[in-house]
């Protein structure tokens, strides 16, 4: 894969993921779940961050904020208008369609409720990347904490409009759980099947899964594929709409 952009994968906490983009207009981190991790990763590459972007409030995502504020005093910390309140204080807040970055590093604000009610995604499209967290997830999708599914099912449908060979940035180290799940719901899904084997792969040799593209989660991720026949003859819903069934493949997630 070839962008102006560097993309850095950082693996922090349990199975959380920050990233840290760079190129010739700066470094920017994604999320903060802890600050020990991004900050050897940067220091072991001499770069000095400009931004910092949060997608949601929760703890797994923000944790490492005030020690990279200390870190870094220039740090431009950027996160959602709807969570103000639940969240570390940030230099700017924002919403849906507000930009901010330059060149590849341009990047663009989602609003992805679901998850969380205020949660955002951020889409560099000029470098094909789109940072999704704890919405669109590699194999799945966040689990519906303070939002409906049927918000959950509409913030998806927005990430799944955009581009296929789209990168998607997830938060945390779930795939290999999702994709059991996944075949649960389409176990002679031969793309389905593919990616497993080089999911199971990746991890055996202590790699991440993510990020993934975008057109490899409409061919294998279940909540992304609720208007296929073959998502809702699986479930029992044939000829219901796509968000009555991405609501079922919710609930079967959430009982697996």
């Amino acid at each position: 894969m070839t962008m102006a952009l560097e993309l850095v994968t950082v693996p922090c906490l349990k199975d959380n993921y920050a990233y840290l983009t760079h190129g010739p207009e700066g470094t920017c981190i994604i999320d903060a779940p802890e600050a020990g991790p991004i900050i050897a990763t940067l220091e072991a590459r001499g770069w000095l961050p400009e931004t910092l972007l949060i997608t949601h409030h929760h703890h797994d995502h923000v944790g490492g904020i005030a020690d990279l504020r200390a870190r870094f005093p220039d740090l431009t910390v950027i996160g959602p208008q709807a969570e103000a309140d639940k969240m570390p204080t940030m230099d700017r807040y924002v919403a849906e369609g507000d930009t901010g970055g330059a060149g590849d590093a341009e990047w663009s604000v989602i609003e992805v409720p679901g998850h969380t009610l205020g949660h955002i995604a951020f889409h560099m499209a000029g470098a094909k990347l789109l940072f999704t967290a704890d919405s669109l997830m590699a194999l799945g999708c966040g689990r519906v904490f303070e939002g409906t599914f049927e918000q959950m099912h509409d913030s998806l449908s927005k990430l799944a409009a955009l581009p296929g060979d789209t990168v998607v940035c997830s938060g945390h180290e779930y795939t290999q759980a999702n994709a059991k799940f996944a075949r649960t719901i389409e176990p002679e899904n031969p793309a389905l099947i593919s990616r497993i084997d080089a999911v199971d792969a990746a991890r055996a040799a202590g790699q991440p899964t993510v990020p993934s593209l975008l057109s490899d989660e409409m061919d294998t991720n279940p909540f992304l594929r609720s208007g296929q026949p073959s998502v809702a003859e699986a479930v029992g819903l044939q000829g219901a709409t796509a968000q009555e069934v991405f609501a079922e493949v919710r609930r079967r997630k959430d009982a697996f």
